[in-house]
């Protein structure tokens, strides 16, 4: 199953739309938040998000889902062509719908794709 990564600046933000993208996609979908500093503080940690991938790499790639600016940077970084991909995507949306999709047993391309309708759809 393809893994998800939530990237944010904020370790609260990114775990808790894991929770919600786990509650919503099923337990067993292999979702990790990589948020914050090792230290405790805001920004972006490439160690935090390398254990993450750790954490949910099940051998049929991984969607790192950014939240803004540095942390899609640093998410780039990490990116391995066909094995690590980085979701131009909503943050929260995006994190949802790539879990459903993985959950949903959808190859990496897929969940990628996915991911990065969210910012299309609409809420009015």
């Amino acid at each position: 199953m393809v893994g998800v990564v939530l990237v944010s600046h904020s370790a609260g933000l990114a775990a808790e739309a894991a929770a919600l993208a786990r509650g919503i996609a099923g337990e067993r979908v292999p979702v990790a938040a990589a948020g914050g500093t090792e230290d405790g503080g805001l920004g972006t940690s490439v160690d935090l998000i390398e254990r993450a991938i750790a954490a949910v790499d099940q051998g049929d790639g991984i969607v790192l889902v950014p939240d803004l600016g540095s942390s899609v940077l640093t998410a780039r970084l990490l990116e391995e062509p066909d094995r690590i991909v980085v979701a131009d995507a909503p943050f929260v949306e995006g994190a949802i719908t790539a879990a459903v999709s993985a959950g949903g047993g959808a190859p990496l391309a897929a969940v990628l794709a996915a991911a990065e309708e969210a910012r299309g759809h609409r809420k009015l």
